[in-house]
């Protein structure tokens, strides 16, 4: 079994809300609870630990942490209040279209790997700049993934991993590179780009969408 660590600690100034993103309505329910089901429909997950805003209360059924000043700083916050389960599972709360299948795919890819993020594959050019802005290098598409949640970990690795010091911590934009930089092997689930990130009032519209076409 796993245990899901949900960070939902973040205040989401760039959606311009008045409480912190996660609790924002979305399609009837706060953010959070969209991540929150799914963790629970999915058969590997049997605990569910969140990383909360000051001020706010965990979801019914889950245990709630205060999150760190920084995202990592929050999954080992969360980590360290989580049972023993040998698997881990990191999602984020901005992400709200997350599916129990693909929370179980990446489970899955543990057997032979440290960890297992989900992600889509990049449909634009994409080239490299300077400071300058002047183009460097034009990239291969077919190696360049864009990089979501979940990521699922052996618990020995990520809290290896986790184990550094405030700067490092800062450093990372996802827990995978955490585990990289730590010598650990990492996969790559294929995910599309309907499970997206809330970010925007923009972002906010479709997710809201998309949901509706789910119920």
């Amino acid at each position: 079994m796993a245990v899901a660590l949900i960070v939902a600690a973040g205040s989401g100034e760039r959606l311009g809300a008045s409480r912190p993103k996660a609790f924002v309505t979305l399609a009837g329910k706060p953010m959070v609870q969209w991540s929150v089901e799914a963790m629970r429909a999915a058969p590997s997950v049997g605990e569910i630990v969140v990383a909360l805003p000051q001020g706010e209360a965990a979801p019914e059924g889950t245990v709630g942490v205060p999150g760190g000043s920084v995202r990592s700083a929050s999954v080992r916050a969360a980590l360290h209040a989580a049972g023993p389960d040998a698997h881990v599972v990191v999602h984020d709360a901005a992400r709200p279209l997350v599916t129990p299948d693909l929370v179980a795919r990446t489970v899955a890819a543990l057997d032979d790997a440290d960890g297992a993020i989900a992600a889509a594959p990049v449909p634009d050019t994409i080239k490299e700049a300077g400071p300058d802005r002047l183009v460097s290098a034009t990239l291969s598409r077919d190696r360049l993934w864009a990089i979501q949640t979940p990521q699922a970990f052996r618990r020995d690795a990520l809290e290896r991993a986790l184990d550094v010091d405030d700067e490092t911590l800062a450093a990372a934009t996802d827990d995978a590179w955490l585990v990289e930089r730590s010598g650990g092997r990492v996969r790559v689930i294929e995910s599309t780009p309907r499970n997206l990130k809330v970010t925007t009032s923009a972002d906010l519209r479709v997710a809201e969408m998309l949901l509706a076409d789910r119920c």
